[in-house]
């Protein structure tokens, strides 16, 4: 920063705090009283100069100053000092130096050279201080280093409030701390409670993460802390961004507010939504208020979306796995889904839904009481329907063709359904037609297993394990009540049509 600037700031401030002293500041102050081994005139210095050596001793009001030697200018009440320079401001603040100029009557100091300011909380290093004792006020403007019980703090710029044992640091601003270091523009630190306010940009470097705002606070003592503005917090796998950020180092626990977006590069997924809290010790993360996780793939990203995401790491396994729970709905391109609460396991890519599960892919809806989906960046491998399966696709304006079982396995081949293995209890029924597309009837099998494969809606072959009782019923012979299985549900109205329609639940 340009240091002329710097110093018409400081005038600034001082003009300001001048402007506001009580009206008795600015009359003369008592005579400087002095204490000397040896006291000489020195005319060459002026008439009213008086050379002072051997343990001086300086009294003004309430503040005592020693030093080696002195000029005392008695018409001005102000005086310079050389060398082994201690002022005693109060009970707790002494200032050392190696050269001092005081001006009684704005009770005033400007020490330079091996400036050392200390009280009971920290000590102040600098080459250049100025001091206000009826403010009880200090500043630099050249560079200090103050060194507390915790924390080590450097800056350009200072200034110090001793009443209330505050700080403000601009410029090249960096706290270290034997856990984290904390760079920044512009800082407010109390060095009796050990918090640092920063209102500048300002990153927090530990080994266990980085942090960055450009406003908020931090208990250096509780290592506890509050982030706003632009807040990004990042470790080796995760990071995380927010509105308002707030982190306990002792407990582990961190909460994000508004605009949350926390990114997982070694899995490869963000989440966002509008709360965040994470529990370090227990490796879990909790998102709510419109919670949605994208699972990043080159060529098709999956977007779910649940009232609440849970992230919890299992370090006895090594895994991680992702709840989302009420009203659960999940979109991608070549796969739609909801249910009450799914989980998705990292280590193996399988999305497994409970409650109520309707999948989509393609022409096909399919439904059981649970339905696990192996899927890989790119596309989808199997899908595992358990108890109460069943398959519809849609034929045309005619009607549905329909595949019902115990349980099904659907296989996939470039992200389309193209086998089904129905194992008990299975049912059948499809529309049949010619090779020019004309319908050739309604075939309806019941068979306890069935492999049947698919290309698109039509069915390119059927094996029926066992035996199997199957009718093929001429084009209007089966009666519309007949051509729907038992607990025939079509829920296309329910059908995600884009990531955006995953918030709303029907």
């Amino acid at each position: 920063m340009n240091p002329q600037l710097t110093r018409t700031a400081y005038i600034l401030l001082s003009l300001f705090l001048l402007i506001h002293l009580p009206a008795s500041s600015q009359e003369e102050r008592t005579p400087i009283d002095w204490e000397a081994g040896v006291m000489a005139f020195d005319r060459r210095m002026g008439e009213d100069v008086r050379r002072l050596i051997d343990e001086v001793v300086f009294t003004h009001e309430d503040t005592r100053m020693y030093c080696d030697s002195a000029y005392l200018y008695t018409r001005d009440n102000s005086l310079r000092a050389f060398s082994n320079i201690i002022i005693h401001v109060s009970d707790t603040v002494t200032i050392y130096g190696d050269e001092l100029f005081y001006d009684g009557n704005r009770r005033w100091a400007e020490l330079t050279g091996n400036v050392r300011m200390v009280d009971p909380q920290m000590t102040l290093y600098t080459n250049y201080l100025e001091y206000d004792l009826e403010l009880n006020t200090a500043n630099y403007f050249d560079g200090g280093r103050i060194v507390d019980a915790e924390n080590e703090l450097l800056s350009l710029w200072g200034f110090y409030f001793a009443d209330r044992k505050e700080f403000f640091f601009r410029d090249e601003v960096l706290l270290i701390n034997p856990e984290y270091t904390m760079e920044t523009d512009t800082m407010m630190y109390n060095t009796a409670t050990e918090i640092a306010y920063f209102f500048g940009p300002t990153t927090i470097v530990s080994e266990e993460n980085t942090i960055f705002c450009r406003n908020g606070w931090y208990d250096t003592r509780n290592d506890i802390a509050r982030f706003s503005r632009d807040a990004f917090f990042t470790n080796r796998e995760q990071s995380m961004t927010g509105d308002s950020v707030f982190y306990d180092r002792n407990s582990g626990y961190g909460r994000a507010v508004n605009n949350i977006l926390i990114r997982d590069s070694i899995e490869n997924v963000l989440i966002t939504g509008h709360l965040a809290e994470h529990f370090e010790e227990q490796g879990l993360s909790v998102v709510t208020r419109e919670a949605m996780m994208t699972m990043i793939a080159d060529n098709d990203s999956l977007f779910l979306h649940a009232d609440t995401l849970k992230s919890v790491y299992l370090e006895e396994s090594d895994q991680r796995r992702v709840f989302a729970y009420h009203k659960a709905r999940f979109y991608r391109t070549d796969l739609q889904g909801l249910s009450d609460s799914i989980v998705y396991q990292m280590s193996d890519s399988i999305i497994r839904m409970y409650h109520e599960p309707v999948l989509w892919s393609g022409l096909y809806q399919l439904t059981a009481r649970h339905i696990e989906v192996k899927t890989t960046e790119d596309e989808v491998r199997w899908v595992q329907l358990q108890d109460a399966a069943f398959i519809i696709s849609e034929e045309d304006t005619l009607g549905f063709n329909q595949m019902k079982g115990r349980s099904m396995r659907g296989h996939f081949r470039d992200n389309a359904l193209w086998r089904v293995d129905v194992d008990g209890n299975g049912e059948t029924i499809f529309f049949i037609r010619e090779d020019d597309g004309s319908l050739a009837g309604i075939n309806k099998a019941v068979s306890s297993n069935i492999v049947i494969f698919v290309d698109g809606t039509e069915v390119t072959g059927i094996q029926f394990v066992r035996q199997a009782d199957a009718t093929l019923f001429p084009p209007g012979d089966l009666p519309p009540d007949d051509q729907l299985l038992r607990d025939f549900q079509w829920l296309d109205h329910r059908r995600p049509r884009d990531k955006w329609d995953i918030f709303d639940w029907r």
